[in-house]
């Protein structure tokens, strides 16, 4: 009988050895998302009165996601998820671009300066929440700023009014986020190869010249990484925003997390959120994989 080759033995080896984390990865990721699908197509929620193995006596097919595409108030949060994303992901890009650019000249007090920087993103998310709704406050600093710089008493009510509560998560969203674009891409500037630039101040090039034909295309696929990145986290605002206004006043600032978070744990109807949970997911993948394909094609160019 022929004896197996030492290729097949060590294939057959590691195939043994890899096994458990596969089966691993398996439980963790395919046995949540499969079970998610599978309440999502039911009705059962925890006061059903049974577990959710028996979630298939309570099946309605695919009505969650009927009432998911009528749902205005799903689709309101949806809509104020991406205000704050369109605001908050730019103004972190440029911000953070730009502190980068200043950030690759030598400077007295450079490494204090880049440790300050980096403050805001080492804070608790939910410590900013609460540090932010103290500045808001009617009564608070920044009102205090206000009058101290205008001469007249300012009482601005920024969280009680629908339209300034949102700019008012979307500043502190900035304010702890721009450090984190401003790391990615000053590590991204680094990497700039220096000769090419020095070629091209020889040439005549200009700063905005050799930032816009040098600097930009060798940075594409780290600044892809960086929005991709904070697109998603974004998406998925909720710490900050819930210790600020609770979704408030009414649903003013009640984005897509925190519209979840109250359905999940006020109205129990969680065969619903399962599939409010479930298209998130395929909308973020699609975002994800949009953006891999992006830095494939920058890394191909």
């Amino acid at each position: 009988m022929e004896q197996p080759s030492a290729d097949v033995e060590a294939a057959r080896l590691g195939f043994r050895l890899i096994l458990p984390a596969q089966i691993l990865v398996l439980f963790i990721s395919v046995f949540p998302l499969l079970m998610q699908f599978y309440i999502s197509m039911t009705d059962w929620s925890p006061l059903s009165g049974t577990g959710w193995w028996n979630a298939w006596e309570l099946w309605n097919g695919f009505a969650n996601y009927t009432d998911l595409a009528g749902d205005s108030r799903f689709w309101s949060a949806l809509w104020r998820t991406a205000i704050v994303m369109l605001v908050c992901v730019p103004a972190e890009f440029l911000l953070g671009l730009a502190l980068a650019t200043l950030f690759m000249d030598n400077f007295p007090g450079k490494r204090l300066f880049y440790s300050i920087m980096l403050m805001p993103m080492m804070v608790v998310p939910a410590v900013a929440g609460y540090m932010f709704f103290m500045l808001f406050q009617s009564g608070g600093p920044l009102n205090d700023i206000l009058s101290s710089l205008t001469g007249m008493p300012v009482t601005v009510a920024w969280l009680s009014d629908p339209t300034l509560a949102l700019v008012a998560v979307m500043i502190a969203d900035i304010w702890q986020w721009t450090p984190l674009m401003f790391l990615i891409l000053l590590a991204g500037l680094v990497g700039v190869p220096e000769d090419q630039i020095k070629a091209a101040t020889l040439l005549g090039a200009n700063a905005w010249q050799r930032f816009t034909s040098i600097v930009l295309p060798k940075m594409k696929t780290i600044i892809v990484i960086a929005l991709a990145i904070r697109v998603i986290e974004n998406f998925k605002i909720f710490d900050t925003l819930y210790i600020m206004t609770g979704g408030g006043p009414g649903v003013a600032t009640e984005t897509i997390s925190v519209y979840i978070y109250k359905i999940t744990t006020q109205d129990l109807i969680w065969g619903y959120v399962a599939a409010i949970a479930l298209a998130i997911l395929i909308v973020l993948s699609v975002a994800a994989v949009f953006a891999m394909k992006r830095m494939a094609a920058a890394r191909e160019a």
